[in-house]
């Protein structure tokens, strides 16, 4: 068994994930910051409260970094999760998550010879329990994400705006429904239209399938090779003369 061990390898990912999960609890802080920073920004830019040069043209919610922006005449004029330093740190943590979180996955779909400082001796087992349980995490993740934002689209594209929302007596038309992302553009009798999903969050929706597939891809490679190891070593088994 420690011969089948010592024959396969696995890079060591530890650093890897250490260093995501610091991005990730700095994007989550920050982002709660500008998100925070959203509230009401747009009413304080149609009020004059907030004031920018020339006149108001239309607000947007824009998607990352979060913000609010206030287009004018002369300029833009954004909350706080748009300009520095909150909007650098924000960009910094993302490009620090995603990097270190997309080769720590890609590195799982290795299997590299053991004896190097950065690879571990590791058997074909132990990988596809690892692999198993990045898969789990990423996959809970996207499918717990994208139910929460496209709930709606899924129990009924056509009708999603008039789902679990207080619309009063007008009935919101659904337009251009769509589940990747998960969004669709509701238009109210009125006609004011508005996002079913904010764009954040639709964008996220579709941004976690890639962790997700690529640790399915490490998985699945990984549960392949385990296959064959356990076929090869029954093949030997079975070819023995009986009594043997």
């Amino acid at each position: 068994m420690g011969e089948t061990t010592a024959r396969y390898g696995a890079y060591r990912t530890d650093p890897l994930w250490a260093v995501a999960g610091i991005c990730l609890s700095a994007l989550v802080v920050c982002s709660g910051l500008a998100l925070f920073g959203m509230l009401e920004f747009d009413e304080r830019c149609m009020q004059g409260i907030t004031k920018g040069p020339g006149a108001l043209g239309e607000v947007r919610q824009q998607a990352f970094p979060p913000a609010t922006v206030c287009e004018f005449a002369g300029g833009d004029v954004t909350s706080v999760g748009g300009r520095w330093p909150l909007a650098a740190l924000l960009w910094l943590a993302m490009a620090g998550f995603v990097g270190c979180l997309l080769v720590a996955l890609v590195a799982e779909c290795f299997e590299p010879a053991p004896g190097r400082d950065h690879v571990m001796p590791m058997s074909r087992a132990a990988k596809l329990g690892r692999t198993g349980t990045a898969f789990f995490v990423t996959g809970s993740v996207f499918a717990g994400f994208y139910a929460l934002v496209g709930w709606r689209l899924l129990a009924g594209p056509s009708s999603a705006c008039a789902r679990g929302a207080d619309w009063g007596s007008e009935v919101p038309r659904t337009l251009d429904p769509g589940f990747l992302p998960p969004q669709a553009t509701c238009r109210y009798t009125s006609g004011i239209t508005k996002q079913l999903n904010p764009d954040w969050m639709a964008s996220l929706a579709v941004a976690l399938a890639v962790p997700a597939l690529l640790a399915g891809l490490g998985f699945a490679l990984a549960w392949w090779r385990w296959r064959q190891e356990r076929r090869a070593a029954k093949a030997p088994l079975l070819s023995a003369p009986h009594g043997v």
